[in-house]
């Protein structure tokens, strides 16, 4: 089993002298980040459809076993009913990321906080998520941001399609920890600006903690830093990956 720690996007004006060396060319900056980290989550893919040749520029310019994980697209999370979403869906998986190959890491389909829990409605658009494009197999991931989603009828529901539940550290936020499939995912937007490494050394260990004990159970554990004190999460992604492999 496979943890791995990463951040949003690599494109970030802050992070030059800080994160980046500050001559480094701005071509450069994902291939030194994938040098870094284990993962990126990518903000792009929520924002409009990307071509096969980015998809594939991307994949060979990070090394083997770093992975990508891919933003939904707005356009199918913002709509009044998901069930609606499946031609929003296809052309979402069907835009190129295949090109991805074994860099491709899950899909997370991140939800409005107004949006409320609807049995019916999630069943719906979880039968629309595709297990596999061109041969590849898809793993997905949900983001819910209300708290109606705290309720064993969602994780059954996410439990039977496979689909991961997003666990979220932010402050005001619903934190929904439950397994539902073979991988975990976390993002962590607690980060302090005035911490150099983002987090104090309490919450680094306590999710240290959580992601082995994911890979003790046979999961992989995906953890991404994000939003928050942005400026601070290539080093907080970084001294989780080192406080993991320390044990």
């Amino acid at each position: 089993m496979t943890i791995r720690t990463g951040i949003g996007g690599w494109t970030f004006p802050e992070w030059r002298g800080v994160f980046y060396p500050p001559d480094l060319r701005q071509k450069d900056e994902l291939a030194y980040a994938a040098a870094h980290l284990g993962a990126i989550e990518v903000n792009a893919t929520f924002r409009r459809l990307q071509t096969p040749a980015t998809f594939a520029r991307w994949r060979d310019a990070v090394p083997e076993g770093f992975r990508f994980a891919l933003k939904g697209s707005r356009y199918v999370v913002t709509r009044p009913r998901l069930a609606d979403a499946g031609e929003a869906v296809a052309r979402f998986c069907g835009q190129g990321i295949a090109e991805l190959g074994d860099r491709l890491g899950p899909v997370l389909w991140q939800l409005s906080s107004h949006r409320v829990f609807d049995a019916v409605e999630m069943a719906a658009f979880f039968a629309l998520l595709p297990r596999a494009i061109d041969g590849l197999p898809l793993q997905h991931v949900i983001e819910a941001g209300h708290p109606s989603f705290a309720c064993e009828d969602f994780a059954s529901l996410a439990r039977e399609a496979g689909v991961a539940i997003a666990v979220v550290d932010a402050a005001g936020s619903e934190t929904i920890d439950v397994v539902t499939t073979d991988f975990a995912y976390a993002r962590l937007k607690n980060a302090s600006e005035r911490l150099k490494r983002g987090y104090p050394p309490a919450a680094i260990e306590e999710w240290a903690r959580w992601a082995l004990a994911h890979e003790a159970a046979g999961r992989d554990a995906w953890m991404f830093c994000i939003n928050g004190a942005k400026v601070r999460a290539p080093a907080a992604a970084m001294t989780l990956a080192r406080k993991i492999r320390a044990g």
